[in-house]
């Protein structure tokens, strides 16, 4: 349904320009040692996933992002919808980023990589 958006790129992990080749070599964002590794390159399109050395430092501006909307969503559903105090949302908070932390990581590092690269219909053929 998403397949040729940029949306699907970002929530599967896909590559951004085939939307099919995988960037991670692991599936599974909660192994510490995999969380981040990368393919070099797709393996369907063979489009080269870093750009310049240092390239994903720039997705640590974006990982802010990501991470204040994980708590402010921590904190709407505990304080407003659960109806806990001050204290008990911001262990919410702090417990969700804990949590969350490989996903944020790997969300900010795909939605980085989204803005560099477009989604091309003719490599998603080959």
């Amino acid at each position: 349904m998403f397949k040729e958006t940029k949306l699907y790129s970002i929530l599967t992990g896909k590559c951004p320009v085939c939307h099919t080749g995988k960037m991670y070599q692991s599936s599974n964002p909660y192994l510490p040692s995999e969380t981040l590794k990368m393919y070099d390159r797709c393996e369907h399109c063979g489009t080269k996933y870093k750009i310049e050395p240092s390239f994903f430092y720039g997705a640590m501006y974006v990982s802010y992002a990501v991470g204040i909307a994980f708590a402010v969503a921590a904190f709407v559903i505990s304080f407003f919808f659960l109806g806990w105090g001050r204290l008990a949302s911001f262990l919410a908070i702090v417990g969700t980023l804990i949590i969350c932390l490989p996903i944020i990581l790997r969300l900010s590092r795909n939605i980085w990589i989204n803005i560099f690269f477009k989604y091309d219909p003719e490599k998603a053929k080959k």
